[in-house]
């Protein structure tokens, strides 16, 4: 009996009653809960993965908006046309900084801008009493110079008379030939104060001119017909003919000939050859895109612009109106004449906007648009000029080439075409 007590008490407390086993583990993931996550991680993954390639195929499909520019073709037997274009800025042939010949603090002013003067017109005045002043002492030592020589003169002409009747009372013994000789010592003398008074005369005369010259210069005048461009002075300024540092001004005024107004483009030197003189041009100023004005080549510079490799060619505009004001931004249109009947015709020649034309792996591209889809083409282009570029091969002209949008572009990529 003892025994089996004693087994019964081994039992309920050995090992496989030990209660502490019974104690559960909370931090443990159950197995179904594994599952759970492990199926939901996939799913997750699965659908960005569906959602990538879906943005992918979609994007491919869907149309992009370009902005498109047609390839220009000029020349062949188009008749007179548009050919090589360049920009530029209006400036007037005659332009004047109208400055001091002396220098003096500024009086007056009697102009502003836009004011219309005369050749010769006073624009301004400097202080000039200390000018006056001198002028009118020299003025004084003419006229004193003036009756010195008159007084030279009388004394002069009455020695003469002396002599003269001295050699008949010499012949009739009724005077020395002392007292004759005398006389026509004096005589020599008179002559000899009479062309000195005459050089002091004429010095009086030289500074009465340089004193009037002088006061004369505090006058600023127009030199030429022409408008009031901008003031450069302010009465009370002192003003010189050329800067000087500190508080002087150079120029008063600046004016200009409108009358003379024409443009001045920079031509790249590789069309150079193909602008002559008198050709004639279309000129469109930014400020009125829609009017055009004729013009005509007037002088093509000799000499060339080694960093920009341009030359600078002078459009003349044949009608300009008060619209046209200098330093307006323009572009000129260079026309190419339709040939003479029976003479061989230019060739055609196609130009795109330079925007258009990318450099791809050391070749020139451009992104022609046909039928809704667009599609890399290589060209053979030409340098720039004025935002244009010359298509040597590639086009054949009229063709929509996509501007300014390269890196969304794709072989075949559906776009539509907007305005440009």
């Amino acid at each position: 009996m003892e025994s089996g007590g004693r087994n019964r008490d081994e039992n309920m407390t050995g090992p496989a009653h030990d209660l502490s086993r019974l104690r559960i583990n909370r931090d443990a993931p159950t197995a179904g809960l594994s599952r759970a996550v492990r199926v939901a991680i996939g799913i997750g993954i699965g659908a960005a993965v569906l959602m990538a390639v879906l943005f992918v195929v979609l994007s491919r499909s869907r149309a992009v908006t370009v902005q498109v520019a047609r390839a220009e073709v000029t020349g062949g037997s188009a008749g007179a046309s548009a050919g090589i274009t360049a920009n530029g800025y209006v400036v007037a042939r005659t332009k004047a900084s109208v400055s001091s010949k002396i220098a003096g603090r500024l009086e007056y002013l009697g102009v502003t801008e836009g004011s219309r003067v005369k050749q010769g017109e006073i624009l301004a005045r400097l202080e000039h009493a200390d000018y006056a002043a001198q002028v009118a002492q020299a003025e004084a030592q003419l006229a004193q110079a003036k009756a010195a020589l008159t007084e030279a003169i009388t004394n002069r002409d009455q020695l003469d008379r002396d002599v003269t009747r001295s050699k008949d009372l010499l012949a009739r013994n009724l005077i020395s030939g002392q007292q004759a000789e005398q006389l026509g010592s004096q005589l020599s003398a008179a002559e000899a104060r009479v062309e000195s008074q005459k050089a002091q005369l004429q010095s009086a005369e030289a500074t009465v001119g340089v004193t009037r010259a002088t006061l004369e210069n505090t006058n600023i005048r127009a030199p030429f017909d022409g408008t009031v461009l901008r003031k450069d002075a302010e009465v009370g300024e002192v003003v010189a003919p050329s800067v000087g540092g500190g508080l002087t001004r150079g120029a008063v005024v600046t004016m200009a000939d409108l009358t003379t107004l024409e443009v001045e483009v920079d031509v790249n030197e590789s069309y150079i050859a193909q602008i002559h003189s008198n050709q004639p041009a279309r000129i469109i100023l930014d400020a009125y895109p829609d009017t055009s004005y004729r013009g005509a080549v007037r002088q093509i510079v000799p000499t060339a612009d080694r960093q920009r490799a341009t030359v600078l060619v002078k459009v003349g505009i044949l009608a300009p109106d008060s619209k046209i004001l200098p330093e307006m931004a323009a572009r000129v249109e260079f026309l190419q004449e339709a040939p003479p009947k029976g003479a061989k015709e230019a060739p055609a020649r196609i130009f795109v906007p330079a925007a258009a034309v990318h450099e791809e792996g050391g070749e020139s591209v451009v992104w022609v648009v046909r039928d809704g889809v667009v599609a890399r083409q290589p060209i053979n282009a030409g340098p720039v000029s004025a935002g244009r570029r010359e298509v040597k091969s590639g086009l054949s002209g009229g063709e929509q080439i996509v501007v300014g949008q390269s890196g969304t572009l794709q072989q075949g990529k559906k776009v539509e075409v907007g305005e440009h």
